[in-house]
């Protein structure tokens, strides 16, 4: 019966240890922001090739590791934005794609310049 006790206390210190070990071991980023979808396209660019040419050598060190957690927080917030933006774009070719198909001319209008507006911001 005593190592129940015992087996308890250890299984209490690692769960109070657990959250300090990991707090030591990971520094959090925020990472630049993304707050429009210019930016988005444009840190997500820069930083896709900063993180292409880490992962060109051979074998990493520690450092480059640092350098690949830190560029992921920015390269996180990009995609985000790009997903919510890229998610609206495609709610608005549809409605340009259903205005097409059922003669709406000034809905196909209308949605296809605010597409192309868009659309441009990440093709451009």
């Amino acid at each position: 019966m005593k190592t129940r006790p015992v087996l308890l206390g250890l299984m209490l210190a690692v769960l109070v240890a657990a959250p300090t070990a990991q707090a030591e071991r990971i520094d959090h980023h925020k990472g630049l922001p993304a707050n429009t979808l210019e930016e988005a396209v444009t840190n997500f660019s820069k930083y896709n090739h900063k993180l292409a040419a880490i992962l060109e050598q051979d074998s990493l060190s520690p450092e480059d590791m640092d350098q690949i957690h830190r560029l992921t927080y920015t390269l996180e917030n990009a995609l985000e934005k790009l997903h919510t933006e890229l998610g609206e774009l495609a709610e608005t070719l549809e409605e340009l794609h259903v205005a097409s198909e059922t003669g709406q001319f000034d809905k196909a209008l209308q949605s296809g310049r605010d597409y192309l507006e868009t659309a441009r911001k990440v093709i451009d």
